[in-house]
């Protein structure tokens, strides 16, 4: 896991691989609070971003999960959440298999899971062994959150 802020990513840039600093640069060139909800290719379905606008929800409603195909760059837009963050040995059993599917394992618990709360303009990133429970409530009270994740195929970081 990578934790950020896009106002030190000059800073930083240059320790990434090109396809994550790909990811990272969409955020920074467009004004994502402008953009509709949806999909947007970066690079094709090597390299895109899907924004959305939701509610957060308690962590005990929300389950861990990974990716195996492609990482995420986590980036609040605007409120805060807190993503739970854990390693892939730590999770418990699988609850639900949609890797064929969608790029998504489902896990019932995550031991020793660390809460890391992200505000606009801080992003992360988890890659396919890091286990993540996102859109969870920082705090005690629901918010209004809009985030983009850009998703960046494993296979892209080799280019």
């Amino acid at each position: 896991m990578i934790l950020g802020t896009l106002h030190n990513i000059e800073k930083e840039r240059a320790f990434y691989p090109a396809a994550i600093q790909k990811g990272l640069e969409f955020l920074r060139q467009h004004d994502l609070q402008k953009m509709a909800d949806g999909k947007y290719a970066v690079e094709g379905e090597a390299i895109f971003a899907k924004l959305a606008s939701y509610k957060t929800q308690p962590a005990a409603e929300r389950r861990p999960e990974r990716h195996e195909k492609y990482l995420d760059i986590q980036y609040i837009i605007e409120g805060a959440e807190m993503i739970g963050a854990g390693l892939q040995e730590n999770a418990g059993a699988v609850a639900e298999d949609k890797m064929q599917a969608n790029d998504i394992l489902y896990y019932a618990a995550m031991a020793d899971e660390v809460p890391v709360t992200l505000q606009a303009g801080m992003f992360a990133v988890y890659f396919p062994w890091d286990v993540h429970r996102p859109n969870c409530n920082a705090g005690m009270e629901t918010q209004s959150v809009r985030k983009a994740v850009v998703k960046v195929a494993m296979s892209a970081l080799n280019k």
